[in-house]
């Protein structure tokens, strides 16, 4: 069901510090993915670690999946736009995630997962956004929650938009999931051509959007699609405004920074070194809690 709302408005929209266009990389065993927020960006967008858009109707660029690797220290957002892929994990949680659903995992002290496609043809698209954690709750213990896409709240604007609230409150509408300390806001914007819409944003909060259909306009910048624009940090903007140049869809992705120290060795990320190594050890050992 989608929601008619009233829409919020933005007295000063932020502008747009700079454009992303992201690094095609392999992942996983041989997954095509195009890595938009990168860990040079990391410090800039605290709390968020990683951006990951994939999209291929080519089952060669997906079909391998991603087999069991182990995380620990933040927590992993995958929202499936369309196509099908299996999680399993060490806490014996299992869970499919399809057209418009999301997983959202907790890593926590640790965990090892695999996800893997059950298709073998059409199209794979989506996004894994990685949202560190602060020291105090590294080492909590493992969550993981499947959110289908009926269980995402909606809402519509009469300016021509229209919503899924994923994380955080947009609108008076609450999302799926809330975070105390990172506060994150996490939506898919759907926009008819010429259609506006405007979103709130706490000054200290890091923002950024990624374009995959269409193209818009932030504060009179062209943002094309694949693209990824960082919202500057103005301390007189309240908010964001985005115009569509055309039919377009987005993800605003934003979050209060926890301005703590980043150590990251490759799927663990904690706050020193000698957290790191000990994440090491621990995974060599197999003393990850299950």
């Amino acid at each position: 069901m989608t929601e008619q709302v009233t829409a919020e408005s933005v007295r000063r929209g932020r502008g747009v510090e700079r454009l992303i266009n992201g690094q095609f990389v392999m992942d996983g065993a041989g997954v095509k993915i195009n890595r938009v927020l990168t860990q040079g960006l990391q410090r800039r967008l605290d709390p968020f670690l990683m951006l990951d858009a994939f999209g291929s109707d080519k089952p060669g660029d997906y079909i391998a999946g991603f087999p069991e690797h182990p995380h620990r220290g933040f927590e992993t957002v995958s929202y499936m736009i369309k196509g099908s892929m299996r999680h399993r994990d060490s806490a014996g949680n299992e869970g499919l995630i399809t057209d418009g659903g999301v997983q959202w995992m907790t890593a926590g002290r640790g965990v090892a997962h695999s996800e893997m496609p059950e298709q073998t043809d059409g199209l794979m698209e989506g996004f894994q956004l990685w949202l560190n954690l602060p020291a105090k709750d590294k080492m909590t213990a493992p969550w993981y929650r499947d959110i289908p896409s009926e269980a995402i709240p909606r809402f519509s604007t009469a300016s021509g938009a229209t919503v899924q609230v994923i994380a955080g409150a947009s609108h008076g509408v609450a999302g799926a999931v809330q975070r105390d300390h990172t506060e994150p806001l996490y939506l898919d914007i759907e926009l008819a051509a010429n259609a506006t819409f405007e979103q709130l944003l706490p000054p200290g909060h890091n923002a950024f959007i990624y374009v995959f259909r269409g193209q818009v306009l932030v504060d009179e910048s062209c943002v094309a699609q694949s693209r990824m624009a960082i919202l500057a940090n103005n301390p007189d903007a309240d908010g964001v405004r985005i115009v569509a140049a055309q039919p377009s869809r987005l993800i605003l992705i934003a979050g209060r920074p926890l301005n703590e120290p980043i150590a990251q060795y490759g799927p663990f990320v904690m706050n020193t070194q000698d957290e790191l190594r000990q994440a090491v050890e621990d995974f060599r050992a197999g003393t990850f809690s299950a």
